[in-house]
């Protein structure tokens, strides 16, 4: 095939590229940022993308961010592409504070309290409810007995309280980042416009000087 990768990447390799990409993090937001500049659409109707993308990533809906990214630039009419960049604002570098200040402002807000182990094993709560989950729908398919403790323990511990307390974080940092970006792209936008301006001049010239040897002598 033409487009079969050379070098076909392996399920751990995959794994090890997600939690550290190739070039490291800062590479990788060097390019995110460059291409989210460069998209075609109006300064504002970007950063309110960008607002929708990093608000979800204070959201619980794990494996789903980029469904809500694209739903909330929709209903806000920004541009649903710089949302599912701005998703990245949430990666293995960043999740466990924003899960834990999310689980913490959730719990105080609820009136709740946060149990330690709650705390310790935050990315394994996610993987043990996704394999309850999974096996009970199993068992519907079976028609076994189904249990829903677990679930309904990570629901009340962490899925609910997440969800409640990534609200104000999440708006506080998605406003931020949507006031940066604004001048940010606007600027960018401006000078970029420019050079493309100032390089088709330069083409013009040339052309019109070039057409101007050529033409001939009349005696």
């Amino acid at each position: 095939m033409v487009f079969k990768r050379r070098d076909p990447k392996t399920f751990p390799r995959a794994v090890l590229e997600f939690i550290w990409p190739r070039g490291g993090w800062a590479r990788a937001f060097q390019y995110v940022k460059h291409r989210v500049r460069r998209l075609p659409d109006r300064p504002e109707r970007i950063a309110r993308g960008i607002w929708a993308g990093v608000f979800t990533t204070f959201t619980p809906f794990y494996g789903l961010h980029f469904l809500v990214a694209a739903v909330l630039a929709t209903a806000m009419r920004g541009n649903i592409v710089a949302s599912l960049m701005a998703t990245f604002f949430g990666n293995p570098l960043t999740y466990v504070p924003i899960g834990v200040v999310s689980l913490q402002t959730g719990h105080w807000l609820l009136g709740t309290e946060m149990k330690e182990e709650t705390e310790r094993s935050f990315g394994g709560k996610f993987v043990d409810a996704g394999a309850d989950l999974w096996l009970n729908l199993k068992h519907v398919w079976l028609s076994e007995p189904r249990d829903w403790t677990n679930l309904s323990i990570f629901y009340d511990e962490v899925f609910f309280p997440y969800l409640i307390g990534g609200i104000v974080p999440g708006i506080v940092s998605a406003t931020v980042c949507y006031y940066l970006s604004v001048p940010v792209i606007r600027a960018y936008q401006k000078r970029r416009k420019g050079a493309i301006k100032a390089k088709f001049e330069a083409l013009k010239a040339k052309a019109a000087s070039k057409a101007a040897g050529a033409k001939p002598k009349i005696d």
